[in-house]
């Protein structure tokens, strides 16, 4: 006979309506539902209590009306817990891998409590390392972390000397790009979208330069001002008119890895690119990525920045809420700048 476990309340944030054009607040809203903490004899599920989650722009992409956006994963459900990263302790499990107080993160739900029944656990991390922040692993040790390892240092495969330059520049990815690129001894800019946040750049993670796009009329003629012999390497972030800019600024045989286009995320209509002819004559190399593609290289990735934390040599700015009720407003401060670094809601502490 299956033991039965204590019952308690479990507090959601739903999607209510389809997203239109920028998101609000009130396109989500708080549920209370009930959650067995025992799982059934014989499941294989896996049960977690969410402690950080991690607030990414792709989850407007996500929130979006079904097929608005070809090309993209499906959208989420009315009426269910939205999705996103996350870090969770276990609290019970039927699956041989995870035990409960085990330590994970991974995709989860904006929920106090999750049921994990896809099974294996897809790109589900038990964490081994507990002596840095556990909150590192929504960021600069998870899905952030891993997208600017595989996209920069993988994919791009900087060289000394290089000259770089990271739209979204003090974002969850983009700040670990920079940093990454100067230990690589390359010259780096950042673009960002305040006056603090570009201070920020240069004097706390250590970029060559940066300069706030908002200020910048004629985007082509701020990076000319920047790399008047060209860009080596661009970490995309932002795409529609930035990406054009970029591409006319880009050298002979130029890599662009494109990582997200958060400009383009809350438009119905998306903006036609008008400088692809400069790809073909200056034979300039434009890739998109997401971090899964590198999972493979996690435990490699985490042999090179653990030491780098630790030591003091790279860091990572987080911008943390407290509270689940607090993770609306924060997906929506995305979409205006308002986070500073990479943006955190804490549900519980451990």
């Amino acid at each position: 006979m299956a033991t039965e476990g204590k019952e308690v309340s479990n507090k959601q944030i739903v999607l209510r309506d389809y997203v239109n054009e920028f998101p609000k607040e009130s396109d989500m809203e708080l549920k209370i539902t009930k959650v067995n903490l025992k799982l059934p004899e014989g499941s294989e599920a896996v049960l977690v209590k969410n402690l950080y989650l991690s607030i990414d722009p792709f989850i407007r992409i996500r929130i979006s009306k079904p097929s608005t956006r070809p090309g993209f994963s499906e959208s989420y459900k009315l009426g269910l817990p939205i999705r996103g990263f996350g870090v969770a302790e276990v609290v019970d499990s039927g699956h041989p891998e995870f035990k409960k107080g085990d330590l994970v993160w991974g995709m989860t739900s904006w929920e106090e409590y999750t049921l994990i029944t896809s099974m294996p656990p897809e790109g589900f991390f038990k964490i081994e390392h507990t002596d840095v922040s556990l909150s590192y692993y929504t960021g600069i040790l998870g899905m952030p972390g891993m997208t600017a390892y595989g996209g920069f240092l993988q994919l791009c495969a900087p060289r000394k000397g290089d000259r770089v330059f990271v739209s979204a520049a003090f974002g969850a990815v983009g700040q670990l790009v920079g940093q990454f690129a100067k230990l690589m001894g390359c010259y780096v800019v950042g673009s960002a979208g305040s006056s603090q946040k570009v201070d920020l750049l240069k004097n706390k993670l250590g970029f060559d330069d940066a300069f706030n796009y908002k200020e910048e009329p004629n985007l082509d003629a701020a990076l000319k001002k920047y790399f008047p012999e060209g860009i080596d390497i661009c970490f995309e972030n932002v795409g529609g008119k930035m990406l054009d800019a970029v591409i006319l600024n880009m050298k002979v045989h130029g890599q662009i890895a494109v990582c997200g286009m958060i400009s383009q995320y809350n438009l119905e209509q998306l903006e036609c690119l008008q400088n692809l002819f400069c790809l073909i004559m200056n034979r300039i190399c434009l890739d998109g990525l997401i971090a899964s593609d590198y999972y493979h290289l996690y435990p490699k990735y985490l042999e090179m920045v653990l030491p780098l934390i630790k030591e003091g040599k790279i860091v990572y700015a987080e911008d943390t809420v407290e509270g689940l009720e607090s993770a609306p407003a924060a997906l929506v401060g995305l979409f205006s700048g308002r986070n500073l670094g990479k943006q955190v809601v804490v549900v519980a502490r451990p």
